[in-house]
């Protein structure tokens, strides 16, 4: 039996074929064409361009390919942690206004959207969380960009979910609005992740951000790969790999691992057709 692989790296050309090789090669098809609604959730921290945030020829590729295998309502979503900007704001800066327009897909800010409260008494940070509810409906689809991450060590597909959080409930002291979160980084991602984990994730990983989320030196060479794959546990730990890390000293990977996912396979495995296969 020819069972599908759970998280793949593929050789970036252009994003047309490369989001498209990348998505048949993880057997994404079947699972786009059953969802009735598809929420896009990019990383939009703040208004500085690619590298630093998803690429709207990202999203581009990913709808067109969405498109072509599913009747699927489809949503730019992002709540974005900028201190100052709104995410309107910020989606018109990048170029997602005018994307949204173009393709006739919706756009979200989901730091405004209504929300839901969930409980987990076994969520030590978070056993009370507030979610916006169009992230709880239909499949999500997590597109961040590789970089490291000052607080995070890595900011990939399980950290990209901090963004669903409402600031009116994790702000704190007029700074960034998602500051709750940064005294218990690993902890918090790991709880958020138990209430709303992406079901599909696709890392831009073309560039990467070698030192820090916000700017600083890029990977010299370029990485040139995408990370996808339905288990995010396994994405994040092929992300960390590209960036020279390894998933054990990134405490929210090895916290999720056996929990919300696996972050290593059978040995040997974890770099079919990346950056360092032979």
């Amino acid at each position: 039996m020819n069972q599908k692989p759970i998280a793949i790296v593929e050789r970036f050309v252009n994003y047309h074929d490369s989001v498209a090789t990348c998505l048949d090669r993880l057997g994404a098809g079947p699972f786009l064409c059953a969802s009735e609604q598809i929420l896009i959730k990019p990383n939009l921290v703040n208004s500085t361009p690619f590298p630093v945030t998803t690429s709207p020829e990202m999203i581009r590729a990913l709808v067109a390919y969405i498109r072509a295998n599913s009747r699927a309502r489809v949503i730019i979503a992002e709540g974005c942690g900028d201190a100052r900007l709104e995410t309107g704001e910020i989606f018109t800066r990048l170029g997602f206004t005018e994307l949204a327009r173009e393709l006739d897909v919706e756009l979200v800010d989901l730091n405004h959207e209504p929300v839901t409260m969930l409980k987990n008494p076994h969520c030590r940070v978070l056993p009370t969380i507030y979610l916006p509810k169009i992230a709880l409906k239909g499949a999500l689809i997590s597109v961040p960009v590789l970089k490291r991450h000052s607080l995070a060590g890595v900011t990939l597909t399980m950290k990209n979910m901090l963004g669903l959080a409402p600031p009116q409930y994790y702000r704190q002291k007029g700074s960034w609005k998602k500051s709750f979160f940064h005294n218990q980084m690993h902890r918090s991602i790991l709880e958020l992740n138990l209430y709303r984990a992406p079901d599909l994730s696709l890392i831009d990983a073309t560039v990467g951000m070698a030192e820090y989320h916000l700017g600083g030196r890029t990977c010299d060479p370029a990485v040139n790969r995408l990370v996808a794959g339905f288990d995010p546990v396994r994405v994040d730990a092929l992300g960390a790999a590209l960036l020279g890390l390894s998933w054990r000293d990134i405490p929210h990977i090895r916290m999720a691992h056996g929990l919300l996912g696996k972050a290593e396979e059978e040995a040997g495995a974890s770099f079919s057709n990346g950056r360092h296969s032979s």
